[in-house]
C-alpha cells in the first residue's frame, strides 16, 4: 500500500491463559514485523486495571520496542496526561528520544483511561495533574522539552528554570489525542498534529477534523495541519476467519459499552461457542459496522478509500484479530498476519 502510510497502535492484548509476560512479548515480536514490513510507527496505549490490556505504562515498552527495530517511529497512543506530572511525561519522552534519536512520538491524552477509582491512585502517587489544567501542561511538556527549558516563578519573585534533559539534541514530536471537538480544537489552537480516535468512537469525525483544520494556527514547527486516523482492522487469507478473529473483540467491546464486567480477551473457540443477548449483539453489530474486517486486498481497499475520503495519508491500525486456542501464547499470529496481510495487499 505505497499510497498511504500505514502504522500501528498497539493495546498489548492479554487472552484467556496468557499470562502478562506472555502479551508483551508478543506485542515485541510484533513491533519487529511492522519494522520490518515498513510500517510508519508504532505507538502503544496507556489503559489501567483491565484484565484484556497490558499497556499500562507505555514509555517501558517504548523503550523495549526501541531495542528491537531500527526504522520505526515508536510512541504512545497515548499518555493519559491527567494521569501525570508533566515534568515526569517530560523527562520520561526525553530520555527515550536518547535512546532512540528522531523516532519518538509523544501522543497526549485528556481522558483518564480508567475509572475513578484508578484514577486517585495515579494522583495520589505524587501527581497534581487534572483534567482542567491539560492545555496548561501541554504547553509545560514542550517547554520542559526545549533548550531553554521552563521557568517556574516564585510568588517571592524569584525564577527557577526546569529541563527535562540536560543537553538534549532533539525532541520527541507532541501530538494531540481526542475523540471529541475540544482535542481537535486545542490542538488547531496549538498548532500541534492531531489524531482523532477513531478506533474507540467514529462519532463525529468529520466535525472534529473540520474543526482541525479550520482553525487550526500555524506553528514554527509545524507550519501546516496534520493528522492521521486510527481504525480496528482484521486481516486474514479467508473472509471467513477474520470475521472469526474479530469476534473476540467485538464481543470484549460489548462488555465495555454494556458496563459489564470485564475479562481476559475470549479465545476465538470461546467467542464461538459463548451464548449472547440481544443488547451484546446490537453493540457489536454497531462496532463491525465500523471495523475493517476481510482479506488482506479487501482491507487494504477499505483503507485507501477511508483515508481519501477523510484526505489523510496515513492510517493507524489497531490490529485487533484474536486467537485460536493451539496458537502460542507469547505469539500473536492472527494480528501478525494482519499486517503481513495489509502491507503486502
Amino acid at each position: 500500500m505505497n499510497d498511504v502510510a500505514l502504522s500501528v497502535l498497539d493495546l498489548v492484548p492479554v487472552r484467556s491463559g496468557q499470562t502478562s509476560a506472555e502479551a508483551i512479548a508478543a506485542s515485541l515480536s510484533l513491533a519487529e514485523t511492522a519494522d520490518r514490513l515498513g510500517y510508519r510507527r508504532y505507538w502503544f496505549a496507556e489503559h489501567h486495571n483491565m484484565p484484556a490490556v497490558a499497556s499500562t505504562t507505555p514509555p517501558v515498552l517504548i523503550a523495549a520496542a526501541a531495542a528491537r527495530t531500527r526504522r520505526l517511529r515508536l510512541g504512545s497512543g497515548g499518555v493519559m496526561l491527567p494521569n501525570h506530572a508533566p515534568l515526569i511525561v517530560a523527562e520520561q519522552f526525553a530520555a527515550l528520544e536518547a535512546i532512540a534519536p528522531g523516532r519518538i512520538d509523544l501522543g497526549l491524552g485528556r481522558a483518564p483511561g480508567s475509572d475513578p477509582v484508578i484514577t486517585q491512585l495515579l494522583r495520589g502517587s505524587g501527581t497534581t495533574s487534572d483534567v482542567e489544567q491539560f492545555p496548561r501542561h501541554v504547553q509545560d511538556i514542550a517547554a520542559l522539552f526545549s533548550a531553554d527549558g521552563a521557568t517556574v516563578r516564585f510568588t517571592s519573585g524569584g525564577e527557577y528554570t526546569v529541563r527535562a534533559t540536560p543537553a538534549a539534541t532533539g525532541v520527541p514530536e507532541v501530538w494531540l489525542l481526542g475523540s471529541s471537538d475540544y482535542s481537535a480544537q486545542l490542538a488547531a489552537s496549538h498548532g500541534l498534529p492531531y489524531v482523532f480516535a477513531n478506533h474507540f468512537s467514529g462519532q463525529g469525525l468529520e466535525r472534529a477534523l473540520d474543526l482541525y483544520r479550520t482553525n487550526y494556527r500555524p506553528s514554527e514547527e509545524h507550519p501546516e495541519p496534520r493528522t492521521f486516523l486510527t481504525v480496528n482492522a482484521v486481516a486474514a487469507p479467508t473472509a471467513d476467519e477474520a470475521e472469526q478473529r474479530a469476534l473476540p473483540q467485538l464481543r470484549m467491546m460489548a462488555r465495555l459499552r454494556l458496563n459489564q464486567p470485564l475479562v481476559a480477551l475470549e479465545t476465538v473457540e470461546q467467542a464461538l461457542a459463548a451464548t449472547s443477548d440481544a443488547a451484546t449483539d446490537q453493540v457489536v453489530q454497531a462496532a463491525r459496522s465500523r471495523w475493517f474486517v476481510g482479506t488482506g486486498e479487501s482491507v487494504a481497499a477499505e483503507v485507501r478509500a477511508f483515508a481519501t475520503q477523510h484526505g489523510v495519508d496515513e492510517v493507524m491500525l489497531s490490529p485487533v484479530a484474536g486467537a485460536f486456542e493451539a496458537e502460542p501464547a507469547d505469539t500473536s499470529p492472527g494480528r501478525t498476519q494482519t499486517l503481513e496481510l495489509i502491507a503486502t495487499a
